[in-house]
C-alpha cells in the first residue's frame, strides 16, 4: 500500500504549499490509467468499502497527493461518501483559512493544517463580469475581480460625510467572510462604487469556487454569523442616490436549500432616541461585529461620525422568537474595540472572548464575558502583537483545536499563529472591574503579568511578504 502513496511523487512534497500544477496532475493521471484498467479496485485484493475506510482515517493533508495516484483515487478522496464517513468516525480536522491582501489590492487565501504545520494556497477567486445600472439604463459590462481589495471602514465614513470617496478608485472591496457546512463564503462588497449582492462559495473538498444564490440587497462591510448551520448576514452599507447608507436589514442563508430568507431588521433602538434631528443625521448607526453565543446572535453597535465613534451597546437576535432585544448593558458597553468595525471576538468551548488593544503599540489583552455577572474580565493581560497602523486588521482571533488563537504579524513581518497554551483554564482569573479597590486591581495585574510567560506559543508562521491580514475562518472537515 505504501507503494501506491509514493506515486504522488516528490515534486508536490517539495513545496511547503503542497501545490501541484495542472499539467503535472494530468501527466500523473495518464501514467496511472493503465494501472486502473488492470486493477479496477482502489486497493488490489481489498473491497472498495474497506479502502474507503482506510482513506477516511488518513490525515487530510495526505489527500492532496493521494488524488494524484489515479482518477479513481481522486474521485474517492473528493466524494461526499468519504467525508461523511470521516464525520462518523470522528476523524475530521480543523484547518485555519486566512485571507490576506497583497499588492494591487488582491485578496489571496491560505490554508493552514495546524497538526502538520503545513500551508496550502487556495485557488484564486474567479474573475467575472457584472452589469451595472446607471440612470440611463445599462452602462455595459464591467470586469472586476472577486479577489478585489479592502479598505478601512473609516474611508466609508468619509464617503458618508461627502469627503473624497475612496470607493470610486477601488475595483472591489468590503466583502464579508463566513463559513458554514464545511465551505467558505465571500459575500457582497463593492464593485467600484456599487454595492454587490453576489455570494461566492469555496468547496475545500473539490478545491473550487462557485457562485451561489445572491443576497436580497447589495451590502459591503456586513457582519456574518452561524446559527443552527445557517449563515446570517446583518447590516453593512449600501449605495443609494444620496451616497452610502447604513443598513439595518438582515437575512439568512440555508446551505442545504441554497435559499436566502428575510430576518427582522435590527431596530438600532439606541440610535432612535437621539435628542435632535441634527445628531440623527450626523451620527450613523453601524453593526461593529457579530458573534454566535449561547444560541443567539450578539451584534455590538456604534454611532459613527468621522473621526469619532460612540459605542451604544448592541442587540441580540433570538432565532426561536425571531426577535431582536437590547444587549445586556455590561456586555454592550464593555465589548472591547480597536476602532469602529473591528470588534474582535470568538467563542471557544462555549466561552465568549474578545481582544482589547492596550495603549501600547506592542501589546493587548484578552477578555472573557461572564454572562452571569454581565461583565468582561481580563484573562490574559499581555498578547505579544505588533501594531501596524496602516493595516486594516493587524490581528485576528480564531478558535480551533479547543483553544484560543491570535493571528498577527511578528517583528519579522511573518504571519504568526499564536496559541494560548496554559495549564490554568482561561477563565480562572478573578474579575478586574472598576469597583475593585485600586490595590486589589494592581495585585491582580501583577499576578497576570507573572503568569504570561508560558501562555503563548507559535504553532505556525510564514513570511507572506507585504501581505496584510484581512480575515480568517476555521473549517472542520
Amino acid at each position: 500500500m505504501g507503494a501506491f502513496f509514493s506515486l504522488a511523487g516528490t515534486k508536490a512534497r517539495a513545496s511547503e504549499y503542497n501545490e501541484v500544477s495542472q499539467s503535472e496532475t494530468c501527466k500523473r493521471q495518464r501514467m496511472s490509467s493503465n494501472f486502473n484498467e488492470e486493477n479496477p479496485r482502489l486497493i488490489p485484493s481489498l473491497p472498495d468499502e474497506i479502502s474507503i475506510q482506510i482513506l477516511a482515517r488518513l490525515p487530510r493533508i495526505c489527500y492532496l497527493n493521494i488524488k494524484l495516484v489515479s482518477r479513481s483515487w481522486k474521485t474517492a478522496v473528493t466524494s461526499s461518501e468519504l467525508f461523511n464517513l470521516r464525520k462518523e468516525l470522528g476523524t475530521t480536522e480543523e484547518w485555519l483559512y486566512i485571507l490576506t491582501k497583497v499588492e494591487d489590492d488582491k485578496l489571496l487565501w491560505h490554508a493552514l493544517d495546524p497538526l502538520s504545520q503545513k500551508w496550502q494556497k487556495l485557488p484564486p477567486m474567479p474573475i467575472v463580469a457584472y452589469e451595472e445600472e446607471s440612470r440611463r439604463g445599462l452602462s455595459g459590462l464591467r470586469m472586476w475581480n472577486v479577489v478585489g481589495s479592502s479598505i478601512k471602514i473609516a474611508d466609508v465614513i468619509r464617503g458618508w460625510l461627502g469627503q473624497k470617496d475612496t470607493l470610486d478608485r477601488m475595483p472591489f472591496c468590503g466583502c464579508a467572510i463566513g463559513a458554514v457546512d464545511g465551505c467558505l463564503y465571500v459575500l457582497g462588497g463593492f464593485s467600484r462604487a456599487s454595492t454587490m449582492r453576489c455570494v461566492w462559495r469555496f468547496d475545500p473538498v473539490l478545491n473550487v469556487w462557485c457562485e451561489v444564490t445572491s443576497m436580497s440587497v447589495g451590502r459591503a462591510y456586513c457582519k456574518t454569523g452561524i446559527l443552527n448551520n445557517k449563515l446570517y448576514v446583518v447590516g453593512g452599507v449600501s449605495r443609494g442616490r444620496g451616497g452610502l447608507a447604513p443598513l439595518q436589514s438582515a437575512e439568512v442563508f440555508d446551505p442545504c436549500t441554497g435559499i436566502w430568507s428575510q430576518v427582522p431588521s435590527m431596530p438600532f433602538s439606541r440610535a432612535q432616541v437621539l435628542p435632535t434631528a441634527f445628531l440623527a443625521d450626523m451620527l450613523k448607526p453601524i453593526a461593529t461585529g457579530m458573534t454566535s453565543y449561547r444560541g443567539k446572535l450578539c451584534v455590538p453597535q456604534s454611532l459613527y461620525s468621522w473621526p469619532f465613534f460612540v459605542d451604544v451597546g448592541g442587540e441580540i437576535y433570538d432565532p426561536e422568537t425571531n426577535l431582536w432585544v437590547e444587549m445586556p448593558i455590561g456586555m454592550g458597553e464593555g465589548w472591547p474595540a480597536r476602532q469602529a468595525g473591528t470588534k474582535l471576538s470568538v467563542v471557544v468551548d462555549g466561552e465568549l472572548y474578545a481582544f482589547d488593544p492596550s495603549s501600547s503599540l506592542d501589546s493587548g489583552k484578552i477578555k472573557i464575558y461572564d454572562h452571569q455577572e454581565d461583565a468582561w474580565k481580563v484573562v490574559i493581560a499581555k498578547v505579544p502583537i505588533c501594531d501596524f497602523t496602516d493595516s486594516e486588521s493587524p490581528y485576528l482571533l480564531a478558535g480551533f483545536l479547543g483553544k484560543l488563537h491570535v493571528i498577527t504579524k511578528d517583528v519579522n513581518h511573518d504571519i504568526a499563529v499564536l496559541q494560548a497554551d496554559r495549564h490554568n483554564p482561561l477563565g480562572s482569573f478573578p474579575s478586574t472591574s472598576s469597583s475593585h479597590p485600586a490595590d486589589s486591581s494592581h495585585e491582580h495585574s501583577d499576578l497576570l503579568a507573572e503568569s504570561e510567560t508560558d501562555v503563548w506559543k507559535v504553532i505556525a508562521a510564514r513570511n507572506f511578504g507585504s501581505a496584510e491580514l484581512v480575515s480568517c475562518q476555521v473549517l472542520d472537515i
